[in-house]
């Protein structure tokens, strides 16, 4: 299974994501918002506060995550970018 390594919330509600194998991708989170689950983060300053916990998940403060293997399927390759250390 893919883990994320880095995350960086977007402020047009896009994930970008580094994945342990090194690959950056963009995951668009405008599919997430008509689960109830998510609801939280469709205030960008909440969406924002995105982190990426010990397990590799995405996810913020509510207990709200998203498994790296949906992220990893479903979000597009990002190329010429490179996340600050």
């Amino acid at each position: 299974m893919h883990r994320v390594k880095q995350v960086k919330a977007m402020n047009n509600y896009l994930l970008l994501l580094k994945f342990d194998t090194n690959e950056v991708k963009i995951f668009n989170c405008f599919e997430l918002f008509s689960d109830p689950l998510f609801s939280q983060i469709k205030n960008i300053e909440y969406f924002k506060t995105v982190r990426v916990d010990d397990m590799g998940f995405v996810c913020w403060d509510d207990a709200t995550d998203i498994d790296p293997f949906q992220l990893y399927e479903n979000s597009e390759p990002v190329t010429n970018f490179t996340f600050a250390s």
